[in-house]
């Protein structure tokens, strides 16, 4: 399969490919351990609720009735806090058109979307690259004062790290934008770190994503949650109809109680795997796990000869994606999603099979 440079997709001056995603790792017959979409999704009554909607395509979308239910679902009265989008891809694409920053920072190693929109409208990025060696945790510290727009993945693609709320409200500043990635959160026990509902801090724009824990990477869903003015801003940069009458049909469904309860329940067993994916990985000698507890449906994982071991994986069978693109990282550093025990057994025993003849450090 052709990489998203290979495709056209130019990288940026210092050779970040900021356009390749994890879908370009995924092959014929490879096990997907390189895309964080939760297996078996998206659930049959889903795709019923989804398949029901067509009778409905000769009318233009209204997306009323699904902005209510994703303020009802976290809390805010008013649905002018809500904006849905074609995926969250797209609200960073709607904030780069429609903000004029004088001094943007995207905190890395993070999901690379932001950064490429913000260049690819014409604006300069400052980068703020937070440490392995501490855990990948982030220090508020470390953004410039006088950054006016500031992005944030919690929990954090490809790391993993879940940032505590306090830490990340300590970013906000009057006459700043900051813009928090919860594309992840759902599948976070409880959510305990989200700012979703959260009102009161200035200049937040949460992003959210129903793509991974239900299954709609093809149908393009998300929303942002934020100060109605804010979000009419972005909403003025947005195509007419721009979120399908399927994918109201998604959001509405998703966001009943049925459904919240499902995702809860999908949360805990990703949890549970990825504490047996853990344990199995201690008696991997010279495999490092990237921060302290990893939270997301997936672990970011630096082994020697990682671009090696990447290669040898896939010869087994197992596709996992390349950390070398996130900024902050290199090629000894790989993703690997989240699975059930029996697909993350045969992935460990193909991971020693790969490092075997490899240098151990």
């Amino acid at each position: 399969m052709l990489t998203p440079t290979e495709r056209g997709a130019q990288p940026t001056a210092d050779a970040y490919d900021l356009a390749h995603h994890g879908d370009a790792e995924v092959g014929e017959g490879l096990v997907d351990l390189a895309v964080n979409v939760r297996t078996g999704t998206p659930p049959s009554w889903l795709a019923e609720r989804i398949t029901a909607s067509l009778t409905g395509l000769a009318g233009y979308p209204d997306g009323t009735a699904a902005r209510r239910a994703v303020a009802l679902r976290h809390g805010r009265a008013d649905e002018r806090e809500v904006l849905l989008t074609a995926g969250a891809a797209e609200a960073f694409v709607l904030l780069a058109r429609a903000s004029r920053p004088r001094h943007a920072v995207v905190v890395h190693p993070q999901f690379t979307e932001p950064e490429a929109a913000l260049r690819a409208a014409g604006h300069p990025v400052e980068r703020v690259l937070l440490s392995a060696a501490d855990g990948f945790r982030l220090d508020p510290a470390a953004v410039p004062r006088d950054a006016d727009l500031v992005v944030l993945g919690n929990p954090t693609n490809p790391t993993s790290v879940l940032h505590p709320a306090d830490v990340v409200g300590q970013l906000a500043r009057p006459g700043r934008t900051l813009v928090v990635d919860e594309a992840f959160m759902d599948a976070v026990p409880g959510e305990p770190e989200s700012l979703a509902a959260v009102r009161d801090v200035p200049g937040l724009l949460v992003l959210r994503s129903l793509t991974k824990t239900w299954g709609l990477a093809g149908l393009r869903i998300g929303y942002v949650l934020g100060a109605r003015e804010r979000l009419a801003e972005l909403e003025r940069a947005q195509p007419l109809w721009a979120v399908s009458t399927p994918a109201l049909a998604a959001a509405r469904a998703c966001m009943e109680p049925a459904a919240l309860a499902e995702a809860a329940a999908a949360a805990g067993q990703v949890a549970a795997d990825r504490d047996y994916l853990l344990s199995r990985l201690r008696d991997f000698t010279g495999v490092r796990v990237a921060g302290d507890s990893p939270a997301a449906p997936f672990v970011l994982l630096e082994t020697p000869a990682g671009a090696q071991v990447r290669e040898r994986l896939r010869a087994l069978g197992y596709a996992v994606r390349r950390a070398d693109t996130f900024p902050g990282l290199g090629p000894d550093w790989l993703r690997v999603a989240v699975r059930d025990r029996r697909t993350t057994d045969g992935f460990l025993n193909a991971l020693a099979m790969a490092r075997t003849e490899l240098p151990v450090r």
